[in-house]
């Protein structure tokens, strides 16, 4: 059974291992870090930056078999009323068993029941269905948008389809 703890730095070697090429690894995280390979110190840097704040909440999902997922959330609204998900990842050896998705609903609970948030909005690469897939499966709708968000990475540009999941 899986569950959802808050990150510890700990988890960092273990979930930075699963970003095994810098395509993923940039999907995973668009130009949010530097350099690749990420480091586990890197990681914590990274968090550390939060940690006194009540804005970013970082995540790991774990079971029977250990560290499983990792993500955060964070508020993107003054009210404190939309939580985005981000830096979503699975066990790279297990993905496709459903656990991304398994660890996503864990998530929308914590964040709709104990956040209370109204609203969850996610992002995610369209050349990523994967994980498109997860969070359609997961609830999340696409929003209607005008114009996509582009990020230019390998010369390319990665446009990005934002999703939504509401309250009710």
């Amino acid at each position: 059974m899986l569950k959802l703890r808050p990150y510890k730095e700990c988890d960092a070697k273990t979930i930075v291992s699963w970003l095994r090429d810098e395509y993923s690894f940039r999907q995973w995280g668009a130009d949010r870090f530097e350099s690749y390979p990420l480091t586990a110190d890197a990681l914590n840097a990274h968090y550390a930056a939060f940690r006194d704040t009540d804005t970013l909440f970082p995540f790991t999902a774990y079971d029977d078999s250990g560290v499983a997922g990792h993500m955060i959330m964070r508020f993107t609204d003054e009210e404190k009323k939309v939580v985005r998900f981000g830096f979503i990842i699975v066990d790279y050896d297990r993905r496709g068993t459903g656990l991304g998705k398994e660890m996503i609903l864990l998530a929308e609970k914590y964040a709709f029941e104990f956040l209370g948030a109204e609203r969850i909005t996610l992002g995610v690469f369209e050349n990523n269905p994967a994980a498109y897939h997860c969070y359609r499966a997961a609830g999340f709708r696409d929003i209607s948008a005008e114009t996509k968000e582009t990020y230019h990475i390998f010369g390319e540009e990665w446009k990005c389809t934002e999703m939504e999941l509401s309250r009710s």
